[in-house]
């Protein structure tokens, strides 16, 4: 929101300097996005913030009288009301009657005035509203706009003569109905926007957004409808975004409004009136206010509020803030209860108020000290004899597998499974032992000369889960529960495995070497033999190693001896090599050169021949 400086001065003439206001909004209210300066002489110079008002304030803060009030109170200085001021003639009885038919509408005040006129506005006026952007269109509508960006409420006036009988309404649109927006352009609503019309089905006003020109003011209007209303800020969000349609008033009825605000805009708007229109007469207000804002109360602690903010703060310091602000409050042994001010919307719970007492103390005044935390996790039982179970099997020249929980029997059934996966596992072997036969067909490449497994999880009965280990090879497999496992190392201890992380197993060898994980390839593997014919006193190793120079990366296994025979004073070495890439699958042609080479280096040696 653009704030202007001199503006600001009218309700706080002790407001600080232009950089040390930038640096209280900045600390203790909320971000200047920008610092621009108008003006060329020391008589019309002003500079004007842009202020970035989050949500949460607003309710009260999207205004001057709002800024302006907050300043004061943040500063202890001196906030000047404006309403001894304002001065409306004596009221006429009026006929206008408004109907509220829907609940989207929390309050509606309508009000004649007549012998008005059309005018340009006075200086100030078109200073006010060009400093923050605004262009000035006439003296009434610029009134409504006045208020608008001076005391938060959105405000409208319609042509009286275009009201017939008198009658307003705020209702849903109809299916399809029309409107004619101020400025052009035609919008097609539906029945969850709300608008403001006549008796006879006219469409004057989209309720908190724009209004339409049907009601427009012209040069001959005389007779006008005041209107402060306040609305459902769901309904004016949805129904502005649904017509694409981006205001003022929108931005204020989007982000809440109290109701009792529309009171005072109502006398603001009146008082204006009046200022540029003397002859004007004023009729009474028309307030329909079905359900009143109610009023609320907060408890909150010293002591909470202390804990809340990490800084020390005294029932002195919290009742010199809730003075500034002009809280009705009560307070017994450190126990405060405060009366909400109707525009604070945003304090509701404790943490708002410590929220409160922190941004106006200083945020700085919060000493960095880090909390005193006993970082000695605790134990989870179960974890832990899973923690230790794992690596003492691991230890033992286990590798771990998982195996599927859902399996074609079992005592729990589940649904909307493959018809071989209707039931949870009643125990872990059969996974097991599946898995170890498929692994037992790659042992040779896995280079393992055994195929032993274990594997910790849950098995379902029909009475309870357990959590199981079941471990062994292709000889036998064994399950028991985990507890009956660790029961049976007597060392055990779950005290122990607080340290597991730390290196330590309980009572397994702390210095046994840790076991890591490596991600195998997803790429295919290719695998070579080479069979060697050389002089008898020639040893395998030999061999071995001059294959081992001539290969690269991809050689992930091997040379692995698997066959030797002699014959006529020679001996044959037989190896077999398996390649596999990281990054992509292998071609014959990639193998074939490391295979050629190797072939190349072996002939090279005199007796020595490739079979």
């Amino acid at each position: 929101m653009k704030v202007s400086y001199n503006w600001l001065k009218w309700y706080v003439p002790e407001v600080p300097s232009v950089d040390k206001l930038v640096d209280i909004f900045n600390y203790h209210l909320c971000e200047v996005e920008s610092l621009q300066k108008l003006g060329t002489s020391e008589v019309d110079e002003d500079f004007i913030f842009d202020l970035k008002i989050l949500p949460n304030r607003a309710h009260d803060l999207l205004s001057h009288q709002g800024v302006a009030r907050e300043l004061a109170s943040l500063l202890n200085i001196k906030f000047v009301d404006p309403t001894p001021k304002y001065k409306i003639p004596k009221s006429h009885p009026t006929k206008l009657v408004k109907k509220i038919k829907t609940p989207k509408c929390r309050r509606y005040m309508g009000r004649i005035v007549r012998n008005v006129k059309i005018a340009p506005s006075p200086e100030w006026v078109i200073k006010h509203l060009e400093s923050i952007g605004q262009r000035s269109i006439n003296n009434i509508v610029d009134a409504t706009n006045i208020v608008t960006f001076d005391c938060g409420q959105p405000a409208h006036v319609f042509d009286l003569s275009k009201v017939k009988d008198l009658k307003l309404q705020v209702r849903n649109a109809n299916n399809d109905e029309k409107m004619t927006m101020l400025g052009g352009g035609e919008k097609t609503l539906n029945e969850s926007m709300m608008i403001i019309a006549d008796d006879y089905g006219n469409g004057l006003d989209i309720a908190g957004i724009k209004g339409g020109k049907y009601a427009e003011l012209n040069n001959d209007t005389t007779d006008i409808i005041l209107e402060c209303a306040n609305f459902d800020p769901i309904s004016v969000r949805k129904t502005a975004q649904a017509l694409n349609i981006v205001t003022d008033a929108k931005k204020r009825f989007e982000n809440d409004l109290s109701p009792e605000l529309a009171s005072y805009g109502m006398l603001e708007l009146s008082a204006l009136i009046y200022e540029m229109c003397p002859e004007a007469i004023f009729e009474d207000i028309v307030d329909v206010y079905p359900k009143k804002q109610e009023i609320k109360k907060l408890s909150f602690s010293v002591n909470k509020i202390s804990k809340i903010l990490g800084l020390e703060v005294s029932i002195d310091g919290i009742e010199d803030i809730l003075k500034r602000y002009n809280f009705q409050y009560e307070e017994n042994k450190g126990i405060f209860k405060i009366t909400v001010p109707a525009m604070r919307l945003d304090l509701v719970i404790e943490e708002d108020i410590a929220e409160e007492i922190g941004r106006i103390l200083g945020y700085d005044k919060v000493k960095p000290i880090i909390p005193k935390i006993n970082f000695k996790p605790k134990v989870n039982e179960t974890y832990a004899k899973i923690s230790w179970a794992r690596n003492k099997l691991l230890i033992d020249g286990y590798n771990e597998v998982m195996t599927y929980v859902f399996c074609d029997k079992g005592e729990v059934g589940v649904m909307q499974n493959a018809s071989d996966k209707k039931f949870l596992r009643t125990n872990l072997s059969d996974g097991l032992k599946e898995s170890i036969k498929l692994n037992q067909v790659n042992m040779p490449l896995l280079g393992l000369d055994q195929i032993k497994v274990f594997e910790i999880g849950t098995v379902f009965t029909k009475d309870n889960e357990e959590m199981h280990v079941a471990y062994g090879d292709k000889k036998e497999v064994k399950e028991m529960t985990l507890d009956k496992f660790t029961d049976l190392v007597k060392n055990f201890s779950v005290f122990a495995l607080g340290d597991i992380g730390q290196g330590t197993h309980g009572s397994l060898n702390s210095s046994s070497n840790p076991l890591h994980f490596k991600m195998w390839s997803l790429f295919p593997f290719i695998a070579r033999d080479i069979a060697v014919w050389v002089p008898e006193k020639v040893s395998s190793s030999e061999v071995e190693k001059i294959i081992k120079n001539n290969t690269n990366e991809l050689i992930i296994k091997g040379p692995e001896l698997f066959d030797e025979f002699k014959k006529d004073g020679k001996i044959s070495y037989a190896f077999r090599l398996v390649f596999q890439s990281y990054n992509k699958t292998l071609t014959d042609l990639e193998v074939n050169e490391i295979m050629n080479k190797i072939t190349d280096k072996i002939k090279e040696n005199n007796g020595w021949q490739v079979r």
